[in-house]
């Protein structure tokens, strides 16, 4: 019985995931047969890059313009440092937010720390969205503003060079 190198198995999951999972019934399986080794294993290994945070999440990436949404804003907030953590957790709750998270500000120039960003068909609708956040955050809020996306961006993390074959892997 041969011992799985987890780091070389690990690298070619991550090769084969890099650029989305296949858009069939059973993604796991259709990979862990592209990989030759068990969907159990690949999920196995999935699981433990999540939970040591070589994988930070798995989602749905979708294209807001494709769906019509056209008007994307990042509406970005000046509010108190101590409350940020409470402020951010209920503005990324809200249906309408895709991510929310704290940015530094760089004073005098930037004086947001808080941004969320709100999808919509038009900047019309948008601004409804951010002013249901500002609603929410109440007297909290010292400033605001949204700031519009002009160009659509790549959105991607890391990837690896496939220089890593899959290859059978041995297992136990």
């Amino acid at each position: 019985m041969d011992t799985i190198n987890y780091s070389e198995l690990d690298r070619a999951i991550i090769v084969a995931t890099q650029g989305g999972l296949p858009l069939v019934a059973r993604p796991y399986h259709q990979l862990a047969e592209q990989l030759q080794i068990s969907a159990e294993l690949l999920m196995q290994r999935m699981r433990q890059m999540q939970e040591t945070g070589v994988i930070r999440r798995i989602g749905v990436v979708p294209n807001h313009y494709a769906l019509g949404y056209r008007a994307n804003g990042m509406s970005v907030w000046d509010v108190p440092d101590e409350m940020i953590d409470q402020l951010g957790e209920r503005v990324g709750k809200l249906s309408f937010v895709s991510h929310c998270y704290r940015r530094p500000r760089h004073l005098p120039q930037w004086r947001y720390n808080l941004f969320a960003m709100v999808h919509g068909k038009t900047r019309d609708e948008v601004e409804v969205q951010v002013a249901q956040i500002a609603a929410l955050l109440g007297a909290q809020v010292r400033a605001h503003e949204i700031l519009y996306s002009t160009r659509i961006l790549k959105k991607t993390g890391l990837r690896l060079k496939k220089n890593v074959t899959p290859r059978a892997i041995t297992q136990p």
